[in-house]
């Protein structure tokens, strides 16, 4: 089979439970509900965190679930970069206090 023949629709939910469209919309909502500072640095690494958080979480998922070792392989270099760049967001907001959050 070529192209998308043969494929579940795209909000179908995957074998094992994984459904990618309702980890985006969660990660997405969690992301809208973020208090921003005013402070675009801070705002950028507090967004950005919750954003690769997101990729860690579908990543996961695909680990649990998927098959294709391409995939997997992908699934974790996503996980361990992710990670590393989380931690530097971290780093970076525990060297630069922010306040004045606002939504």
């Amino acid at each position: 089979m070529s192209g998308m023949q043969g494929k579940p629709a795209a909000s179908a939910p995957m074998q094992g439970g994984m459904d990618m469209k309702a980890m985006m919309k969660d990660n997405n909502d969690k992301m809208a509900g973020m208090n921003m500072t005013g402070n675009a640095d801070a705002d950028f690494a507090m967004m950005m965190r919750m954003h690769h958080q997101g990729a860690i979480d579908m990543a996961e998922a695909q680990l649990r679930s998927g098959k294709d070792p391409e995939m997997l392989k992908m699934a974790k270099k996503i996980i361990a970069d992710q990670k590393k760049e989380i931690a530097q967001f971290d780093k970076y907001l525990a060297k630069h206090p922010h306040e004045g959050a606002k939504k």
